[in-house]
């Protein structure tokens, strides 16, 4: 094991302060940073030796030996307890859970994020597979923090197995309910799991609060459960390595990797990289950005993803449309360069919201776009050859109504992940032909 790097800033909010110094001896759930604000404790997540404190991490050098034990976390009440476990949206968001959960709901609803949306991810699906009854016990602190009356997981209706565990693990339980999503992105969305689920439509500005619901993560549930169970801090993530690897492309699971693993050490674990690449994404081809294999593992990262290498576009002009759902406006370019392609213009998905300027954008109904032909004719007088989208998948559909017909070329920014892993392209909003059939650019 090499070293592991914890970064102070793995959450929402602002960079925790660190309560330990080089040279310290710390165990597995040591507490080594405080939140000096809106955030979430840090916890070693190894047996070692505090190597260095930097600006934005601190360094730990782990033992050869790793015991099981861990320190825990005082005993408190339920929501004490979540809170000083450190707990945070596992799914990519990192809000601090203990936040969330103080919603005082009026005979509410928790809504369990089952969706997985990111394609080629796996793990949460897997841990309901394998941790059923583990994620019920959680939903039901969940429901007794919150104030929640019921509860509803909201699931692809693909994942026959873990709703078919689900099933079997709630069959005593009234007060908690299934609901089956279609399999198109992004259903994972926290306002459209909320739309699905309760029918009720958020605008870009309000939580889920507004709709009398909590929307909670699989594996961040389960680690709720950890936390008043087993008194047990959060220092171990989930996650799915996946793509050109010499342990083959399929999704490689792991549970319980200690945060502030090396990206490289989990490609190592999946077999290493199969040759030439493209680049490795930390997190979901639509909302991941590409990271190096010395960046660590943090509370929010559900997937390393290891891609085949770009097309080359040599020089052309492209038009990037930018949607809430996917990359931003820096991802596209990245990803322009990358294919070595010039970028002429630059337009937002027409739902894109910024409800603050600087602020991600938000889309105003999540995977429910209308028409884009206005950026198309804008890419097309701007003598633009290709575009780059990184919509949803029926905006991805919209798109493709008018883009051709403008003999304008289009590439999804996921297109080089979904050939990678063998997954059909976002093009149009119906069953797709397989990758190897679709030919560049179409």
């Amino acid at each position: 094991m090499g070293n592991i790097q914890l970064l102070l800033r793995q959450h929402v909010g602002a960079p925790c302060e660190p309560v330990v110094k080089a040279g310290d001896l710390v165990k597995k759930g040591t507490l080594v940073a405080k939140p000096t604000g809106l955030g979430a404790n840090i916890f070693s997540s190894v047996y070692g030796v505090v190597e260095e404190i930097k600006e934005d991490r601190i360094v730990i050098r782990p033992d050869e030996e790793q015991p099981d034990e861990y320190e825990k976390i005082p005993e408190g009440t339920p929501l004490e307890m979540v809170k000083a476990a450190g707990v945070v949206g596992m799914g990519g968001a990192g809000f601090p859970t203990g936040i969330k959960l103080d919603a005082h709901l009026d005979h509410g609803y928790i809504l369990i994020n089952a969706a997985e949306c990111e394609p080629g991810l796996y793990h949460n699906i897997r841990q309901i597979e394998q941790q059923s009854d583990k994620i019920v016990r959680g939903v039901k602190y969940c429901m007794d923090i919150a104030g929640a009356d019921k509860a509803i997981f909201a699931i692809k209706k693909k994942n026959e197995k873990a709703i078919d565990a689900l099933r079997t693990a709630i069959k005593d339980e009234k007060a908690m309910t299934i609901h089956l999503l279609p399999d198109i992105y992004p259903m994972g969305e926290e306002r459209a799991v909320v739309r699905e689920c309760l029918g009720i439509e958020l605008e870009t500005t309000q939580l889920p609060s507004a709709a009398n619901a909590v929307v909670v993560n699989v594996e961040t549930i389960s680690r709720v459960t950890e936390a008043i169970e087993e008194r047990k801090p959060c220092f171990l993530k989930n996650m799915t390595v996946i793509g050109k690897l010499n342990g083959g492309n399929e999704p490689h699971v792991y549970m319980d990797v200690p945060v502030g693993t090396s990206v490289g050490e989990m490609i190592e674990r999946s077999g290493g990289i199969d040759g030439l690449y493209g680049e490795i994404i930390m997190g979901g081809p639509f909302t991941g950005s590409a990271t190096t294999e010395d960046a660590p593992v943090t509370k929010t990262t559900g997937g390393i993803i290891v891609t085949i290498d770009f097309p080359n576009l040599h020089g052309a002009k492209v038009g990037l449309l930018v949607c809430a759902c996917g990359g931003s406006e820096a991802r596209m370019r990245d990803i322009c360069e990358k294919m070595n392609g010039v970028v002429a213009s630059v337009a937002r998905c027409k739902q894109a919201i910024e409800n603050k300027p600087g602020a991600p954008l938000k889309c105003e109904r999540p995977g429910n776009c209308p028409g884009q032909a206005k950026n198309n004719i804008q890419f097309k007088k701007d003598g633009c050859e290709y575009i780059i989208i990184g919509n949803c998948s029926d905006c991805s559909n919209t798109v493709m109504g008018s883009a051709p017909k403008m003999k304008l070329k289009v590439f999804h920014q996921t297109d080089h992940v979904m050939r990678t892993i063998g997954h059909p392209l976002y093009r149009f909003l119906r069953v797709s032909k397989q990758v190897e059939q679709l030919p560049e650019g179409k």
